[in-house]
């Protein structure tokens, strides 16, 4: 079942999810020595960075990945990379060699290729899985259309086989159209997802995404056993039909 938690505002949000990523952090340390904590882009994510890049003894045994990436260089105003980096949790409270980035400036093709290689060498191994890498836990925001990640309505990439661990994305209805994701079966496999929304623009989405699993919202595909939702009051469910 999925839990869910509205906050006043969104800096509530950030507080309460802070709080969150610490405690599943702290649990996959004491568990298997390290932790393993995807990124998105977006506001609301950016806040949470910025409050956890006040915890680097806690970030001392995690490893940063991202959940998708535009195709574009790390330091470009688009880059996912940049803005961990500029709230200091990528390179500040967590060093550079635990950072593992997308690397958009290849192109979506070899940027996926190149990914899903670093995927199966840090957490296939070592984990022992052969197909899809278990993650602790993704950060996600919300697309007013119900997309997560680079993973957008009615898209084929939400079909893609459990061995396509991340997908080069060409056809991104939002600008750019060039994109690297990682696959839903990455997403529904991780021990844990945090979906972050703010703002009335989010409501409808995340009514949807409760509703019946559809790709048609691909929020509503995520593994509702183990998704965590934190909001504020103007994206809860029937806020934006009030």
């Amino acid at each position: 079942m999925t839990t869910l938690t509205s906050c006043a505002d969104a800096p509530t949000v950030a507080e309460r999810a802070t709080r969150h990523v610490l405690s599943v952090l702290d649990r996959a340390r004491a568990e298997r020595g390290v932790a393993h904590l995807a990124l998105s882009g977006g506001t609301t994510p950016g806040l949470t960075y910025e409050l956890l890049a006040r915890h680097p003894e806690e970030l001392a045994a995690a490893e940063l990945w991202f959940a998708d990436e535009r195709c574009v260089g790390p330091d470009d105003e688009e880059s996912n990379y940049r803005l961990a980096r500029e709230t200091g949790l990528a390179g500040g409270a967590c060093p550079e060699e635990r950072v593992h980035r997308m690397e958009g400036e290849l192109g979506p093709a070899l940027g996926a290729k190149r990914y899903a290689e670093l995927l199966h060498e840090r957490l296939g191994e070592s984990e022992g899985f052969s197909s899809v890498p278990v993650l602790d836990l993704v950060i996600l925001g919300i697309g007013p259309d119900g997309h997560v990640a680079s993973l957008f309505p009615g898209s084929p990439a939400l079909q893609a086989p459990e061995q396509e661990i991340c997908l080069p994305i060409t056809d991104s209805p939002k600008p750019p159209p060039e994109r690297i994701t990682l696959s839903l079966p990455v997403l529904r496999a991780a021990r844990g997802c945090l979906l972050l929304a703010t703002g009335a623009s989010k409501a409808d989405a995340v009514d949807a995404m409760l509703g019946e699993p559809t790709p048609h919202v691909p929020a509503s595909l995520l593994r509702r056993e183990r998704l965590t939702v934190i909001l504020d009051d103007d994206a809860a469910p029937g806020s934006g039909r009030r």
